[in-house]
Order: structure tokens, then sequence, then C-alpha cells
């Protein structure tokens, strides 16, 4: 599969610039390599407030601060750098290329293998990060391998994610408790329901499009763009989110979600039936 260039900033490529030389010297000595970027800049979507997520593959475990404490001391040094220049480096997220093959493994076989990171709301999901990698360097062709891969979207991951998601809208469509939550006006459980609730669907609708999920952000961008999704979805996903501030909002919000979740759900089964 061919790798289109990604265009960057001249700032952006600035910093690209400035931190290959030092990916490189992380890279020495430790087998095949490859390098890129993650994050909003990968996937094309990054603005004035985004920062630059590097990944480093490589085939050994990375160099210690204490081998090297010179190359850590540089590395340190570009970040602060470019930090005071107004660019966050969200630094060299290094990964051994083994590591990523037995997870990529996983989820291609439709093992939801997502990873509890602090830095994530949902998990980390491997998928999207290595599909959206903006390339930089890839020599012995490690992330082309994976791109490959991941060029045909998987029916066992497919199938998994519309099992787990629509399970979760079923059950909490037709719960009491979520009912009685709301006629309490207990705003702690609905506000944790209804983002878990409005995150199912946006993974039924990434599964129905045979998208891979890209993450915790600008979902709505990309349901916008779906040929397979409720008519309005990202408009009536927004107006759910932030209900107006009305004396009955809870159970406002709470017929709108309901409403919501059955057109999502018929068109799943409508989908599976074709």
């Amino acid at each position: 599969m061919s790798e289109q260039k990604r265009e960057f900033s001249a700032n952006v490529q600035a910093v690209l610039e400035d931190f290959l030389a030092i990916a490189h010297r992380f890279a020495e000595g430790r087998g095949k390599y490859a390098i890129s970027v993650g994050g909003s800049q990968g996937k094309g979507l990054s603005d004035q407030n985004s920062d630059v997520d590097f990944r480093l593959f490589i085939e050994r475990d990375l160099v210690s601060p204490e081998e090297n404490p010179q190359l850590w001391q540089d590395y340190y040094d570009a970040m602060e750098y470019w930090r005071q220049r107004g660019i966050n480096v969200d630094g060299i997220w290094t990964r051994r290329i083994d590591t990523m093959d037995a997870l990529l493994d996983r989820w291609l076989a439709g093992e939801l293998a997502t990873i509890d990171m602090i830095w994530t709301i949902w998990g980390y999901h491997l998928l999207p990060d290595l599909y959206h990698q903006a390339v930089i360097e890839d020599p012995f062709g490690v992330i082309a391998g994976w791109k490959e891969r991941l060029r045909v979207y998987p029916q066992p991951l497919k199938q998994a994610i519309l099992k787990k998601h629509l399970e979760s809208l079923r059950y909490w469509r037709g719960d009491y408790h979520y009912r009685n939550k709301v006629q309490r006006g207990d705003v702690v459980f609905t506000a944790g329901l209804t983002s878990r609730l409005v995150h199912d669907m946006i993974q039924v609708l990434f599964a129905l499009n045979e998208t891979y999920y890209v993450g915790d952000g600008q979902n709505l961008d990309f349901c916008r763009k779906f040929a397979l999704a409720p008519a309005g979805f990202a408009d009536k996903m927004q107006q759910i989110l932030y209900p107006e501030a009305t004396e009955n909002r809870l159970q406002v919000q709470y017929a709108a979600l309901l409403a919501l979740i059955d057109e999502v759900v018929a068109l799943a089964d409508q989908n599976a039936r074709q």
C-alpha cells in the first residue's frame, strides 16, 4: 500500500527535522526501526493547538538514561526548546516491533485488546494508531507492512465491536435503574452513563462504516461523513451531551438518548440482514 506524503506546517516540519536526529540516535543499534507521527498530526486533523506525537518502532529495547545520559538530556532539552516556542512535543513514544505485531494479531482476530492508559478515556486502541501514522522514515517497511494488513477492514473485528457495544445499548435502553436515576435527578450517574452510551453508539457507527475508531478526539468529525448513520446524528449527539438548562433537562436528555439509541440499533439490525 503506497503511503501518501503528509504535509505539515512549517513549524511542525522544523520540529520533525529536529527530532529526527534524536530518533536516529535512539534507534542506533536497535535493529530494524521506523519513525512516524501520530495523533491529530497523523490523522491530518491538526490545528494550532495540536501537539506533536512521535513514534519510534524498534526491534530491541530502548537505551536507558543510565546507559546514555547525554542522549536523554538532549531529548529533554529539545522538548523544552520547542515548548518555549509554543509547540508541545509529546515525546517519542517507543514500542518494540514484536510487541506491536502480537497486539495487531489479537485485534485482527476480533479481540478488543484495548489498553488502559492514563491519557486516554476509553483505552488505547492500536489499530487507529497504526493506521493513521504519518510515516517519517520506514526503511524496513515496518509501518507499511502494518498498514497493508489494515488495508481491508477485518470482519472479526467488526462483529466483535458490534456485539460488545450493541449489547450495552440494548441493556441500558430498558434498564429501570437508569430511568430511576433520571427521575431522582442523579447528575453524576446520568453524566457517566450518558458518556458511556454515546461512546457505544459511536463505536457502532465506526464498525458499520468499517472505519477504524480514531480514539477519543474528533469522533463527530468522522461521524458527519459516514454513509451509514442516523440523519443528523452529530447534531443530535451534541444536543444530548449539552441539553438546555431547563428544570427537566435530565428527562429531555434521557428521551433524546433513548430515541437515538433506537435509531442506531435499527441501523445495525438492518445492516446485519443485508
